[in-house]
């Protein structure tokens, strides 16, 4: 009788498999209010290691990181209408605290443009004081109605920058430069995602922008995911919180600004971009353990050599776990760092002792191959950069192979409920071929032009928009 797979098959049941891989990997758990999660200290691992990578493009982008309250007065959202309109549906209000109905009831953070623009109006006072660039790590509350681990959850952890610029031109060149030089950069060099950049139709702009510019990636399903959002704000906020400077001519004006953000929700993007049947897959440039060394047996001379091996890497600079946990049988624990994605197995028993030889498992390409031990630490960093370039080469492949090119709105809904996308002429589509494809649960996930840049306008000609279903 044939055995049970141990994941539910991408191909049987794709958001079954996604929840079989969270548990099973032990990323994280359902919190015990509804759409909330905890955390699991793998999963934990993962976006540790997103922040880490994430906050130093942040910084070389020149911004500070800074940290605001949790707890928003309910009048700063009513300041800028078409803000509070668009996220009253998310909202989650206190309005008792200390035993007392308060005054005035406070908002738990869904984003933080109006609480740090109250701020912000009273720390520039000059051009001298511009550009003022901050970002800060924090969670946020967004009343969710279908919840999903990692892809959609009440409550998610974040970055969300916010900028003041003394002209128009220099807030959006900053927003598109979070959008490439940052976002970009890391979702597709370390993430191994081939995001397509492109920017939002009016209908899909955040709460109180004048222009969203996305980063959108194709899951293994097909379905597009948005991993990560840079919006131009104009001075919608400035006007409503008085955010001004004084020029060097003398006059008073107002800011421009910006806003961006990315979450947990890429963790969610990690999983259905790489994952197999076998678990998840992390690129080696991300993973928090690159490569993990196991003991076969319980030996005293294989416990040796295992910790040496992982002392080598170590110092060479590979991020290395020792599997000497013996007492736990061999496959059981192959199987878990195979779940975990962990990229590269180096697996060691008295057997490849004798030959000075360890068996290296690598779980991006798959495949097992006998190499020698004193040859490991010279090797690694080659076989972790083909697999980082794999992966990549893999997530390209798959969106550009499941990708059609059409020309009316019925042949858009039907690629993207087969399962791929589809880009059509956005003079073709326009806003009302928009809402009819949303009827189908499908949407315009981003607006690119011919030569897949960013178009600088809605309307500039030969614009393409993507279409798909979306998480």
């Amino acid at each position: 009788m044939a055995k049970a797979p141990i994941l539910t098959p991408q191909a049987d049941d794709f958001p079954r498999w996604y929840q079989d891989l969270i548990n099973k990997a032990e990323l994280a758990d359902n919190g015990p209010v509804r759409g909330t999660m905890v955390i699991r200290p793998y999963g934990y691992g993962l976006w540790e290691r997103m922040q880490q990578e994430m906050d130093a493009r942040i910084k070389d982008a020149g911004a500070s990181n800074a940290y605001f309250p949790l707890f928003i007065p309910q009048s700063y959202l009513t300041r800028e209408a078409e803000h509070v309109e668009g996220f009253a549906p998310e909202l989650a209000v206190v309005t008792h605290g200390g035993g007392k109905e308060l005054e005035e009831p406070v908002v738990v953070r869904p984003t933080s443009e109006t609480i740090i623009n109250d701020y912000f109006s009273k720390w520039v006072q000059s051009y001298r004081d511009l550009p003022l660039l901050i970002n800060q790590w924090a969670n946020v509350v967004r009343w969710e109605m279908r919840p999903r681990v990692f892809l959609r959850t009440t409550e998610f952890l974040w970055q969300e920058g916010h900028t003041a610029h003394a002209t128009y031109e220099d807030a959006r060149d900053y927003a598109a430069y979070i959008h490439k030089e940052v976002y970009a950069d890391f979702m597709i060099n370390v993430l191994g995602i081939d995001v397509v950049l492109g920017r939002k139709t009016p209908k899909e702009r955040f709460a109180g922008a004048i222009n969203t510019l996305t980063l959108e990636g194709m899951m293994g399903d097909g379905k597009a995911l948005q991993m990560g959002t840079s919006h131009e704000l104009g001075q919608n906020f400035a006007k409503a919180f008085n955010t001004s400077y004084l020029s060097k001519d003398g006059r008073q004006e107002l800011v421009w600004q910006t806003s961006w953000g990315s979450s947990t929700r890429m963790v969610g993007g990690l999983i259905m971009s790489h994952g197999d049947d076998n678990g998840l897959r992390v690129p080696p440039r991300l993973a928090p353990v690159q490569a993990v060394v196991l003991a076969i047996k319980g030996d005293d001379a294989v416990i040796a050599k295992v910790r040496e091996i992982g002392d080598q890497l170590k110092a060479a600079g590979v991020r290395v776990q020792v599997d000497d946990r013996t007492d736990t049988p061999f496959g059981r624990r192959a199987v878990d760092w195979e779940l975990k994605g962990v990229p590269v197995r180096i697996e060691v028993g008295p057997r490849d002792l004798e030959n000075g030889t360890a068996m290296l498992a690598r779980r991006i390409p798959g495949g097992k191959e006998p190499v020698r031990i004193d040859e490991l630490v010279g090797m690694l960093p080659k076989v972790l950069e083909e697999d980082q370039a794999l992966l990549l080469t893999q997530s390209r492949e798959r969106r550009e192979s499941r990708t059609s090119d059409v020309t009316t709105i019925e042949e858009a809904a039907e690629a993207a409920v087969a399962g791929g996308w589809a880009r059509i002429r956005w003079a073709d589509l326009g806003p009302e071929g928009e809402a009819k494809l949303a009827e189908q649960a499908v949407s315009v996930r981003c607006l690119v032009a011919e030569d897949g840049s960013v178009p600088q306008s809605d309307d500039a000609p030969g614009t393409i928009a993507i279409v798909g279903r979306a998480y």
